[in-house]
């Protein structure tokens, strides 16, 4: 997060891209879309999400793809390795005590894939549509959607580019925008200015992993050392 500060005050901006921004789109969707195939491969249904989803890429940008229910994560692993990609690194990640935890895979030093360790409260699935997500047939059909980036500008698509304008403010008009409750909108408000105020803040559980790692297993050790933790996952993993 370091680097980058919510804009709390900005009215309809229009965002003209030139070639190199709609040829650097076309190749990370071009990732992503190789990556969502894989997985539909194994009857996995994905999203990306963010500014791949969005359209409002630049050289930096991540390229997440999330899977929205738990499943076995070896399942997901297969479905990768059979398409050609390679798993470099593991994650488990669970951001406060309430927050379900995720394992992350990553491909590269820019691509991921999430996959909730148990189900998602309705919060944290309006998660995904608050930042913008896309399916795979959208994606195939080139659609962008609108959804608001980490400087808490709300981004929708044209034909130039996209139209930028702060969600401070307009927290209700942007909900009814993306379809989301309005208090997911206040929630990343409220996250992510405080990061900017503080810094970068610090996250309830991490575990790096080595590829070759069980997800599931490195979950339920954890849990037995948090009780924090095995409160949150009884009765699904342990």
């Amino acid at each position: 997060m370091k680097g980058v500060r919510p804009v709390k005050s900005r009215d309809g901006v229009l965002v003209v891209y030139d070639e190199r921004r709609w040829s650097l789109l076309r190749e990370k969707r071009s990732k992503a879309l190789a990556i969502m195939k894989a997985l539909e491969s194994a009857g996995l249904e994905s999203l990306v999400i963010g500014s791949v989803a969005r359209g409002d890429v630049h050289e930096g940008s991540d390229i997440d793809v999330a899977i929205p229910v738990p499943v076995p994560i070896f399942v997901v692993e297969l479905s990768l390795e059979q398409a050609g990609f390679r798993i470099i690194m593991k994650e488990i990640v669970q951001a406060t005590p309430r927050h379900t935890p995720k394992a992350y895979l990553y491909l590269d030093d820019e691509t991921s894939i999430h996959v909730p360790l148990l189900p998602l409260r309705e919060l944290e699935r309006e998660f995904y549509r608050f930042g913008g997500a896309l399916d795979l047939k959208g994606l195939e059909k080139g659609l962008r959607v609108c959804g608001v980036n980490k400087q808490l500008l709300f981004i929708e698509p044209v034909r130039q580019g996209h139209v930028e304008y702060s969600v401070v403010g307009r927290e209700k008009v942007v909900a009814e925008k993306l379809g989301v409750s309005e208090d997911i909108v206040k929630e990343r408000v409220a996250v992510l200015t405080r990061r900017s105020e503080r810094g970068r803040t610090g996250v309830f559980l991490k575990i790096d992993l080595p590829p070759e790692a069980n997800v599931e297993e490195a979950l339920m050790r954890a849990a037995r050392r948090n009780p924090l933790l095995r409160r949150k996952i009884e009765g699904w993993l342990l």
